[in-house]
């Protein structure tokens, strides 16, 4: 692992446009699950009956709605939970004026909370909620003096992604050199699909289990996401 530590380093040196592409896999040190890893939100069912992908889409928070508050509330808390040493180095490279972009598929803010600016937010936030009758907003859930319902400002199943955030997204991958994945099994789409559009010299995969870009990725880490970051962001602080 050493010597991909290095080699990462060296690479991340020597980007022009370095941009980053995390999935919840990177907030597991956090204390938060992954969605769809070992022991991930989507290996058992919710209550015994309900699949989560069923429990966070368009048509549940409709129908069940207290059941989708219930499932939030338990399941995906962030409630004082604060950035991991992966988050803070990722801040740290921004800083540094070396890495321009995060385009996150997660709705915890860590990465926002960690100090990075220019965060590109696919599926939204839970620090974000807001009531569909009148728009009074919060960083969580309340009830609204109107009656009106309030709902999370995130992407659920059956709905589309933010365009404005998406087109942000593939222009930052578009001009990229270096890609890195990381925490993500890129399964997720249209998310994943985005991954077509990078045409740059080093797409770098960091992730516990293999995915479907390996094979086209210049350097791959199957290892722990916080400590490859700590490990790298020491080795540039030393110099390559």
């Amino acid at each position: 692992m050493e010597d991909k530590i290095k080699q990462l380093a060296n690479i991340i040196k020597n980007s022009k446009h370095l941009v980053f592409f995390t999935g919840s896999g990177v907030s597991t040190d956090s204390g938060l699950k992954s969605f769809r890893g070992k022991d991930g939100l989507y290996s058992s069912l919710y209550k015994g009956k309900y699949r989560p992908e069923e429990v966070l889409s368009s048509d549940f928070f409709c129908t069940h709605r207290k059941i989708f508050l219930e499932y939030v509330e338990e399941e995906l808390n962030i409630n004082g939970i604060k950035p991991n040493k992966g988050h803070l180095a990722l801040a740290e490279l921004e800083k540094m004026g070396i890495l321009k972009a995060v385009i996150t598929q997660n709705i915890d803010d860590l990465h926002q909370m960690a100090g990075n600016k220019n965060v590109l937010e696919l599926h939204g936030s839970l620090k974000r909620w807001y009531c569909l009758s009148c728009g009074k907003t919060s960083n969580k859930n309340f009830s609204c003096d109107c009656g009106g319902i309030v709902r999370p400002d995130v992407t659920l199943y059956g709905e589309n992604l933010n365009q404005d955030v998406v087109n942000e997204a593939i222009y930052q991958i578009e001009k990229a050199d270096t890609l890195i994945v990381a925490g993500t099994s890129l399964t997720v789409y249209p998310a994943a699909y985005y991954l077509r559009y990078f045409r740059g010299k080093n797409l770098i995969i960091i992730n516990n289990e293999n995915t479907q870009y390996d094979n086209n990725a210049s350097l791959v880490l199957n290892n722990n996401f916080t400590e490859v970051m700590t490990k790298v962001l020491n080795v540039l602080k030393m110099g390559v």
